[in-house]
């Protein structure tokens, strides 16, 4: 989302304004901000805009006073070069202080201590996903250094955050965002991103040390992806569980320790569907009417595999065509750069102003998959449709084995993203009326 690499970048933001000497301006108002990432279909780079947060000061270092004495968990992987991801599951853990960390990432050994038995030059170290409010839970002033009002979020501070300090190598699989987007204020190292909602993407430090603040925005889009989310577990839960109660490993998410019963997914749905309306009755923009309006709506569409197929394409179509459409009106430029995939070049009308040299884009540390490249495959797949029916036509003497639909099969036509929002609205609806 988000940064500067401080006197630097925040004396070319005042020269560009016409400011006096050593008067700083930020290039965007925080409703202006806010405007665009609510708006941006892309991961996009401000700068300029957190030159005078005290959180710049959040080095390692400095936290590592701050935080004198207290324990940390830290994930310990392997530094390696194949592609097979390393899982929080599938991960050791140490318990240390930010002092006991610098000291083994500094001097690359360490004869006693936390970090005794993992040599520098194998394994790395990442304190992910650490909560601010829990690690400064006696220091609650300093929630005031990070200030994403000047994005347009009002009394979001360091207490909505997350912080996460690594070392050379450390990174998370590549993976999606459930909920919300999300911004990030890189203090110390590269890679400073707004990710949009559902966006593919890993972090990876590439420095040897590295410390990042992180909020997720909530989304109105939020709410019904709870229902949906809940309907996939129930179903994928109840139909692997019923085929091979032994085999959960093969199937549950690996970030997950064991699967849920039945009685509990039905809760968790329960759940996610009253939260739905809780939200709905209390909020101001949206009213209950809307509800109503769409179910209306719904009644009248057919819901068949050929309309299902339609909606897929023409949404994929409507995506690429959105996406160009609200980008050309977003003021890109020094202090707005959109993150491009290292395999497009720059549009023509940047003028070259966004070279692909791995410092302005995110492809280089570690890449993160365009939306897009999925749909031109969708397409590409759609357009041999017509060829597949007729081969499968023709040759009706089919092996037993070719015909034969596995639970997998029935589960990835069951929790498509298109049939688990459909099976949502129905449910929401139908609670509605």
């Amino acid at each position: 989302m988000a940064a500067g690499p401080g006197a630097t970048t925040a004396a070319g933001a005042a020269a560009g304004t016409g400011e006096e000497e050593g008067e700083y301006v930020k290039p965007f108002t925080p409703e202006k901000a806010k405007e665009i990432i609510m708006s941006l279909q892309q991961p996009a780079v401000f700068y300029n805009m957190v030159f005078d947060w005290p959180a710049q000061h959040w080095t390692a270092e400095h936290l590592s006073k701050v935080l004198h004495g207290k324990q940390i968990r830290f994930r310990m992987g392997m530094k390696s070069t194949d592609t097979v991801p390393q899982f929080e599951t599938s991960c050791s853990y140490v318990e240390a202080t930010l002092e006991e960390f610098l000291t083994w990432n500094c001097d690359h050994s360490s004869i006693s201590g936390p970090f005794i038995d993992y040599d520098y030059s194998k394994f790395w170290a990442y304190a992910d996903y650490k909560y601010v409010v829990s690690l400064f839970e006696d220091k609650t002033d300093i929630f005031q250094d990070v200030i994403w009002s000047d994005f347009g979020f009002r009394g979001r501070n360091g207490r909505e955050s997350t912080l996460w300090i690594g070392s050379l190598g450390a990174h998370t699989p590549c993976h999606l965002d459930s909920y919300g987007c999300n911004l990030v204020f890189q203090v110390q190292g590269s890679q400073v991103l707004f990710v949009p909602r559902h966006w593919w993407h890993y972090v990876e430090s590439v420095d040897p040390v590295t410390v990042s603040i992180n909020s997720w925005i909530e989304l109105e889009e939020d709410h019904q992806a709870r229902v949906e989310e809940a309907i996939a577990r129930m179903l994928v839960c109840a139909l692997k569980t019923a085929e091979d109660p032994h085999s959960t490993r093969a199937w549950l998410n690996p970030t997950e320790v064991e699967e849920t019963s039945h009685e509990v997914n039905c809760r968790y749905l329960n759940r996610a569907v009253s939260a739905f309306f809780d939200h709905y009755r209390t909020s101001e923009t949206v009213e209950i009417q809307t509800l109503r309006t769409k179910a209306e709506h719904m009644k009248k569409e057919e819901f068949n595999m050929h309309n299902l197929m339609e909606v897929e394409q023409t949404g994929s179509q409507n995506l690429t065509l959105g996406t160009v459409g609200e980008q050309a009106a977003c003021p890109f430029g020094p202090d707005l750069v959109p993150v491009l995939p290292s395999s497009e070049d720059p549009p023509s009308e940047t003028g070259g102003m966004f070279n692909n040299d791995g410092k302005d884009f995110v492809g280089k540390p570690g890449e993160h998959f365009d939306k897009l490249h999925c749909t031109k495959k969708q397409r590409m797949m759609s357009g041999h449709e017509n060829k597949i029916v007729e081969q499968i036509s023709s040759n009706s003497t089919m092996a037993p084995s070719q015909t034969f639909i596995s639970t997998d099969d029935l589960l990835d036509c069951l929790v498509n993203p298109q049939v688990t929002k459909i099976v949502a609205q129905l449910l929401i609806q139908g609670r509605s009326l």
